[in-house]
């Protein structure tokens, strides 16, 4: 059976890696001249790390990733409004959470792909069914023919598009930048992973490998604003001036060439991922706000079980109905936490942002516990 992969994005690779490991031949086919991603750090929790150790990737991601020991969320006065302590969990299950250089990732899950099998500058353009196979049409003007087509092709994917020209990302109301610096000699604390929340937006930071910094902040915004895409590093230094020093002292550090910015969108949940002998995975299926830190981490679950699905069953179409059982509800759950919990966080009526302190305050631990843990149990 041949897999092609359209999509060289975390999901992308780690599926290829899952299928090739499973004993399939899988390509992966990128539309990019070169495997450089566009991001900054990328968040890999405990359910992401036991699919990368399924991938044999997990070692290389210690190695080139910080441990984190605890979530916490500040107010804009540096009060904590919620810590939530992975090590008990982390105990628990024999594995911790990471965060990573989006790069040193991506080099991490290329390396493992079986030589010869990753192809770049190759846009799918439109997808065609005929009975038990499906033919791919590339911009350059080159056709391949699959048994199984998995189309990570990420939020804006053209073959989910094809296949669903309805849905579309909608915009969760607030716009990101992100950024990966040096430190600039602020002190932060390199086992947590914070977050500030304030009238005027919230602010990430966590901390990186070789004194690198990871940042993000999230600010209310109409969609596609043209101030917000002119936004520089010392105008977004000003707009959180009065949070604690280290927050503006970092963003304001930041290269302006090395700033990401982009709107936060998500997807609604899909009815169903498999169309014939094509599978959505990844972001192309399930794309989910940032807010829960699960948008990669839920990529790297669907390659392992896809794997598994193809390895356990004898038919394609067996595969796919166990792989949609085992997914489905799990990813749309994701999404509507993370879309509610973005919502939450980006509260600017004083009256909210006081019971939003409170509740959370009284938050029993085994209740952030229980929540965590729900994620934590992957079922493979």
């Amino acid at each position: 059976m041949k897999v092609i992969v359209v999509g060289g994005g975390i999901g992308g690779l780690c599926a290829a890696i899952a299928l090739q490991q499973a004993g399939f031949e899988a390509e992966v086919y990128e539309a990019a001249p070169e495997l450089k991603p566009v991001g900054a750090g990328v968040g890999l929790a405990a359910n992401a790390m036991q699919g990368l150790q399924r991938l044999g990737v997990a070692d290389e991601v210690v190695a080139r990733g910080r441990q984190l020991e605890a979530l916490t969320i500040f107010d804009e006065r540096g009060g904590i409004i919620s810590n939530m302590d992975t090590r008990p969990l982390s105990r628990k299950y024999g594995i911790n959470n990471f965060v990573i250089h989006r790069p040193d990732l991506h080099d991490a899950l290329a390396q493992r792909l079986q030589p010869g099998t990753l192809y770049l500058n190759k846009r799918c353009q439109r997808i065609n069914q005929q009975g038990n196979q499906v033919q791919l049409y590339f911009t350059d003007g080159t056709t391949a023919t699959a048994d199984l087509l998995i189309a990570a092709d990420g939020i804006n994917s053209a073959i989910r598009q094809q296949l669903l020209p309805q849905r579309k990302p909608r915009y969760a109301g607030y716009t990101c930048w992100r950024g990966v610096i040096e430190n600039p000699g602020v002190a932060i604390n390199e086992k947590i992973s914070a977050e500030t929340w304030a009238p005027q937006g919230r602010v990430g930071i966590a901390p990186l490998k070789d004194d690198k910094v990871y940042w993000y902040a999230c600010i209310n915004a109409p969609q596609n604003s043209e101030q917000m895409r002119r936004t520089q590093p010392t105008d977004l230094a000003e707009h959180f001036a009065d949070l604690p020093p280290a927050v503006p002292a970092i963003l304001g550090a930041t290269p302006p060439e090395q700033l990401i910015w982009g709107d936060i969108a998500d997807l609604r949940p899909l009815k169903r991922f498999a169309y014939g002998r094509v599978l959505l995975l990844g972001d192309a299926a399930h794309a989910t706000s940032p807010n829960m830190g699960q948008g990669a981490c839920q990529a790297i679950e669907d390659a392992v079980v896809l794997g598994q699905c193809l390895q356990q069953e004898k038919s394609i179409e067996r595969a796919l109905i166990q792989y949609e059982q085992r997914r489905l509800a799990r990813t749309a759950k994701v999404i509507r936490l993370s879309r509610l919990l973005g919502a939450v966080s980006q509260w600017e009526n004083p009256v909210l942002r006081g019971l939003r302190k409170v509740t959370f305050g009284a938050m029993p631990t085994a209740v952030t516990q229980s929540q965590m843990e729900w994620l934590y149990q992957v079922d493979f």
